[in-house]
């Protein structure tokens, strides 16, 4: 019977945004692993998560049960079998293929199209504001490449401006009104959106594993508008809501009794 799978967002469960792993969480998951496989699923790209997560990646030994799932997991990369191998990618879906050529340039002009009009708003701007990712586009008004205190200056003008719930109205209703129902959006992290296919979500990641048992721990689960929510759902009495990484500790510990009672036939 093949192992069960714990799959964890990353930014704001396994991570504080945009930092590196929480090294208390080491322990727990090495205890985790020894009964399940763990999952990294993220609508970050590959280069977020080997920065924030090198810790597990590349020196801890739970990198041998390690899935890595960017981007909603419409990529996945599987564990290294030896210390000198690296992860290994598999799978990788490619967004403009999915929607077509015309559509994804006209999705890039509409995003460009308000770029220009949040950049009126006294926001800070970094810079990095729309990331292509292959399979999804992450669309970051203050841009990725913003510094911590620029970060929780637009999370404070977001909350008490409802800036992010007023463009996420303005994309939803240009995308509809230019043929684009055919793509979602939703609120990635604290200040950015991700753009993707419908169905891309990350109960997307749940195809990879068929047949097995998956749990999931996710942060952004209870709203529709947020990238937990789909695949928070489709895991049911599975899924575990995380305030963060001190509350994903509790979780873990509660998952790994959980598998080992269902496997000792406690119901």
């Amino acid at each position: 019977m093949s192992r069960d799978i714990v799959l964890f967002d990353m930014d704001g469960t396994l991570t504080e945004a945009r930092k590196p792993f929480a090294p208390f969480l080491s322990s727990p998951l090495w205890s985790l692993g020894q009964i399940a496989d763990i999952g990294i699923v993220t609508g970050s790209d590959m280069d977020y998560v080997s920065e924030q997560m090198s810790t597990l990646i590349q020196n801890h030994s739970i990198r041998y049960s390690l899935h890595i799932l960017p981007c909603n997991g419409t990529k996945w990369y599987t564990p290294p079998e030896f210390s000198s191998h690296e992860h290994s990618i598999i799978h990788s879906a490619e967004m403009e293929r999915e929607i077509g050529k015309d559509n994804y340039r006209k999705l890039l002009e509409i995003l460009i199209k308000l770029q220009t009009e949040a950049s009126e708003f006294d926001i800070p701007l970094s810079g990095h504001f729309i990331s292509p990712r292959g399979s999804m586009i992450n669309w970051s008004p203050s841009g990725r490449l913003a510094s911590d205190k620029q970060r929780k200056r637009f999370k404070k003008f977001d909350k008490d401006f409802k800036f992010r719930t007023q463009m996420f109205s303005k994309l939803r209703t240009l995308f509809d009104s230019n043929g684009l129902q055919n793509v979602t959006v939703k609120l990635g992290g604290d200040t950015s959106f991700d753009i993707y296919p419908n169905g891309w979500d990350k109960t997307y990641a749940l195809r990879h594993f068929s047949g097995r048992n998956v749990w999931f721990v996710g942060d952004r689960a209870h709203s529709p508008k947020g990238n937990d929510y789909e695949i928070f759902q489709a895991c049911g009495p599975r899924s575990f809501h995380t305030t963060g990484p001190e509350e994903t500790k509790e979780v873990i510990e509660k998952i790994e009794a959980l598998i080992r009672e269902n496997k000792n036939g406690i119901s």
